[in-house]
């Protein structure tokens, strides 16, 4: 009975200190929904590397997951802006080690129904859109649809993807009425596809169709990850009709594909930050390091965005 009692507590304290480990336990992490495409890759690779990881993500509005690392309610969050100052002075003052780095490039993709005879728009078009100068289709550009209304779509009234439009068109200012926020980037797509005057804005993650990734076992995925240090062009979903963009000074309008992100061609790309306040030796540390690391980043790269440290390689498929 004593033998038992010693084998039961020594069992007990290796457990508390895999809990305690930076491949082991559970941590929880608070993500822009907008990345949770990404995310999810990156979680589903990392549990299979390493199976006494746990890792639970909580998919939310920006302001939120920011909100949440404020007041001790997370230690691990991502979002498209680093901290400020004076959030900055907060986690001091709070006595709490912290470290931000910049993970991927993304960029908003726009999207509209299949039926909608535009393929493309300029900045200016997108300004009197959100300004609510152009409130009718006509207005826009000669279509078929020229007599109904723009109806524009966000995934949510704290998104990074809102954020990042709001102060890219409008300097922080508010957008016209005919602007509505949906729960989620989910919603977006339904109401793009079930409404021809929609127009939506989402992460470039979530319009890529890469059906042979999705096709493979995730043994085969990590090896892929170990072996390779390029990626094929990545086509976009069918559900939808992504368009081009062409700047302020462009003559040529392009769609938001990985080397015109790369160079700068798609004018609307955005950062994505990983913020850990937690302890080293933790689990959200030891996660936070993969998402910074060479497998992380690799992860990013195929998702159809850019990744922030790892080197990129197009390699253009030949069908």
């Amino acid at each position: 009975m004593l033998m038992l009692c010693v084998v039961a507590l020594l069992f007990g304290c290796n457990q508390q200190q895999r809990t305690n480990s930076s491949t082991s336990g559970i941590a929880k992490i608070n993500c822009d929904e907008s990345f949770r495409n990404i995310l999810d890759q990156e979680i589903e690779v990392f549990e299979y590397s390493y199976p006494d990881a746990s890792i639970m993500p909580r998919y939310m509005d920006e302001a939120s997951a920011l909100d949440s690392l404020l007041h001790r309610r997370c230690d691990l969050i991502i979002t498209s802006r680093d901290l400020t100052d004076a959030q900055r002075d907060i986690l001091k003052k709070q006595g709490r080690a912290f470290r931000s780095r910049k993970i991927a490039v993304d960029a908003v993709a726009i999207i509209v129904n299949k039926g909608n005879d535009i393929d493309e728009l300029s900045v200016s078009d997108l300004r009197d859109i959100f300004e609510g100068k152009s409130v009718r289709w006509g207005q826009v550009f000669p279509t078929r649809l020229k007599n109904d209304s723009v109806i524009v779509v966000f995934d949510g009234s704290g998104s990074g993807v809102m954020h990042y439009m709001k102060e890219r068109f409008l300097n922080g200012g508010n957008f016209g009425s005919n602007v509505y926020a949906q729960k989620s980037t989910d919603d977006v797509f339904r109401v793009v596809q079930s409404r021809k005057n929609a127009i939506g804005f989402v992460g470039v993650s979530w319009i890529t169709a890469d059906l042979k990734s999705a096709e493979r076992t995730i043994e085969e995925k990590v090896l892929d990850l170990k072996e390779r240090n390029d990626v094929s062009v990545i086509d976009f979903t069918d559900r939808i009709k992504v368009l081009a963009i062409r700047g302020e000074d462009q003559i040529q309008a392009c769609k938001p594909y990985q080397a015109y992100i790369n160079d700068g061609s798609y004018p609307l790309f955005r950062t994505i930050w990983a913020i850990d306040a937690s302890a080293g030796g933790t689990l959200d540390h030891g996660f936070y390091s993969f998402l910074t690391g060479v497998i992380g980043q690799k992860i990013i790269l195929q998702t159809g965005i850019l990744p922030a440290a790892e080197p990129v390689r197009f390699v253009e498929t030949v069908k």
